[in-house]
């Protein structure tokens, strides 16, 4: 049971009231949900599950908040569903996706710090169980298209590797949205688009939404619709390098900015896309038993053409406009269509929720930090969430930037607010340390320039402090700091950080790898530990017409040479720039 926390606070009393009222129906909910052996609402099959990701699409970056983007499909599906307005993700890419995956805070899971970069050895902690794991174990067929973003030093940390069946996708963070090249740095750059164990270089040339979409389309044509199915499909857009067909560029010649231009585009593909997605589902008979989901992965990013207003910050950033997404669920499935649902819920939050409606309730809840909000998205029941923790960060704070005040002073001696965390709990937000740009991004559109009220805000409210309070149900464009007003909820969300702290895991951040570069393994990112063959057994493999054929290319002891002289060459390049 958790723990419950009074305070003289009313709102705060409320909520923690309310809390105690959620877990009550939720359980009852559950309860009644399961009697019988059925998810509530299905027949003898439990319903098919389409979830669609896409990477940094900005608060303001769909028809139905007020874009001038054309998302027609968008826009009506999420009128005839549940439209997520109180929907969280986290800020950067692999955290959020990490979270879908494990249903666990970054905190619990060593993914505290920044993304999973190409050439570094990390990935998803193996010993922790996958949706599309737990899914294929209720009997789901599970099919992953796009991108994955968890890693992929080691064959065990693949997709493949993971719970899905097949997967056709990229593996790193970005790249090329036509030829699939991608680079770490302007050093390390390979060919990135995958199918199953293998480089697709057939694919080559196509553009990357298109190539997902047809995929999916097969993959719905070819299954057995009396099977359920799980589709994770993770588009590439509309991440940077900013590129889209000129069909869709031609749609917003009138935009001056050139980067929203070329944004605009790549949404209006990703509108297309699901458009295609759904019309399949309708033709192949798996709609009228089927759940979409759409969601992006965090904040869209202003300088690459994304627009969250009118929230604050973006991609990268703990402010609404990073972790506030798009969000919302189709379903002939609902008890409710056509509403908006102001739950609070967080990505972390699919995982059980998901696995609920598969019939198969993750069977240790205390290893959870997501719930099962399909009650607050079907029926309007009480949500079980009331407190979302964004992260800890203590890798973001470096030694040379202790300041005793900032535990003594503006911690209150609870917690050192030069740490980079955020918090939130009912109507209450709390930032602490360096949480990213807190500017405010007026479309691109607008006619003149910002920058004179943008200093204006920053001066006033961002320079120079640690610690911010906002009450986002009343203010969600966080333009009232209530930090000095509100000391005693300070401390209460500072204590609350404090006992997050207390079951963290280590943050794991190994050094790059130099035997990732993708010169070692044929031009193409691919998996590199545990994989050392040498000598005869990579006759063997060469040789080998069975399961290893078309598999990476292994290392080897030349590898490992070359390797060595490219690191050495490098670091005395840099030497000799100081000569």
């Amino acid at each position: 049971m958790k723990t419950i926390w009074w305070i003289g606070d009313p709102i705060m009393n409320v909520m923690v009231l309310g809390y105690c009222f959620c877990l009550a129906q939720g359980l009852l909910h559950t309860t009644k949900g399961f009697a019988s052996g059925k998810v509530p609402g299905q027949g003898k099959v439990p319903p098919h599950i389409v979830f669609v990701m896409v990477d940094d699409q900005g608060y303001n970056d769909i028809g139905y908040h007020g874009s001038e983007i054309h998302t027609p499909v968008l826009d009506q599906l999420a009128g005839e569903g549940v439209k997520l307005e109180n929907y969280y993700v986290q800020p950067i890419c692999s955290p959020s996706r990490s979270q879908l995956m494990t249903g666990r805070y970054q905190i619990h899971t060593g993914l505290q710090h920044s993304i999973i970069r190409a050439r570094q050895p990390l990935c998803l902690p193996p010993d922790t169980p996958t949706l599309p794991e737990r899914l294929q174990q209720a009997g789901y067929s599970t099919h992953m298209v796009g991108k994955w973003h968890l890693g992929f030093c080691r064959l065990e940390c693949l997709p493949t590797s993971r719970g899905f069946q097949s997967f056709l996708g990229s593996l790193t963070g970005s790249g090329d949205h036509f030829n699939f090249q991608s680079c770490d740095g302007a050093e390390a750059c390979g060919f990135d688009l995958h199918d199953g164990h293998r480089p697709a270089w057939e694919l080559s040339g196509n553009y990357s939404t298109r190539v997902y979409t047809e995929r999916v389309k097969d993959i719905l044509r070819s299954h057995d619709r009396r099977k359920p199915l799980f589709l994770y499909v993770a588009l590439q857009a509309v991440h940077t390098p900013l590129q889209a067909p000129a069909y869709l560029l031609r749609r917003y010649q009138a935009l001056g900015n050139r980067p929203r231009r070329h944004y605009a585009a790549m949404v209006s593909g990703v509108d297309e896309s699901v458009g295609e997605i759904v019309s399949e589902l309708r033709e192949r008979g798996y709609y009228d038993n089927s759940v979409l989901i759409y969601s992006s992965d965090n904040g869209g990013q202003p300088l690459s053409g994304g627009c969250n207003w009118p929230l604050r910050g973006g991609k990268g950033s703990y402010w609404e406009g990073g972790v506030r997404a798009v969000g919302f669920v189709h379903s002939p499935l609902l008890k409710r269509k056509g509403v908006v649902s102001q739950a609070l819920i967080h990505v972390s939050d699919w995982y059980p929720t998901l696995l609920s409606l598969a019939g198969f309730p993750e069977p240790d809840s205390r290893h959870l930090d997501g719930h099962d909000v399909w009650g607050a998205i079907s029926r309007g029941l009480p949500c079980l969430r009331t407190e979302i923790l964004f992260n800890i960060d203590p890798v973001s704070k470096r030694h040379e930037e202790v300041d005793p005040r900032l535990l003594t002073l503006n911690g209150f001696g609870i917690w050192d607010t030069g740490v980079r965390a955020a918090i939130r709990a009912g109507d209450w937000k709390l930032l602490t340390g360096n949480v990213g740009d807190g500017d405010w991004f007026p479309p691109q559109t607008m006619p003149g320039g910002p920058q004179q009220w943008q200093d204006m805000e920053k001066r006033r409210d961002q320079r120079g402090k640690s610690v911010w309070l906002f009450n986002v149900t009343a203010d969600p464009y966080e333009r009232a700091d209530l930090a000095e007003a509100r000391p005693e909820v300070v401390k209460l969300l500072l204590t609350r950080l404090a006992e997050y702290n207390q079951t963290t895991v280590p943050p794991r951040n190994p050094p790059d790898d130099p035997m990732a570069h993708p010169q070692l393994h044929g031009g193409v990112w691919a998996p590199w530990l545990g994989q050392e063959v040498t000598g005869d057994e990579q006759d063997d493999e060469d040789s080998d017409s069975g399961s290893r054929k078309g598999r990476y290319k292994s290392t080897c002891r030349v590898c490992k040479l070359r390797s060595l002289f490219k690191k050495v060459r490098s670091r005395m390049q840099r030497a000799a720039l100081f000569l």
